[in-house]
């Protein structure tokens, strides 16, 4: 059974209930924007931005590590170019070059 020993007035009880009716009101209009599309799309977008700039930043901390692996290897402690090297690298890169440019001469000839 119900306890009907309400000792509230009809004064507080309409207060409560417009009391109530505000925070549902509240409520509702939180949730309509909640589910609104432009909401919806703003968070979508919001979320990818994060995912490509924590891709990016990934990726720029792998592309640094291997600039400062290469750099390492072609230079000494105090930066200097290590010829030894350089020259043998250099050498196969002008070689390949050679060959592709010949390889595209024979195509078109």
């Amino acid at each position: 059974m119900a306890d009907t020993s309400d000792t509230r007035t009809p004064a507080q009880i309409e207060a409560d209930i417009k009391a109530r009716r505000a925070t549902l009101a509240e409520t509702l209009d939180e949730i309509g924007v909640r589910v609104h599309p432009k909401t919806i799309v703003g968070d979508a977008k919001a979320k990818v931005v994060s995912n490509i700039d924590h891709t990016l930043g990934r990726a720029y901390v792998g592309v640094n590590r291997a600039v400062s692996d290469v750099r390492a290897k072609f230079t000494d402690e105090e930066g200097a170019p290590r010829l030894e090297r350089i020259v043998p690298v250099a050498l196969v890169a002008v070689g390949l070059v050679g060959l592709l440019a010949l390889g595209t001469r024979r195509r078109r000839g």
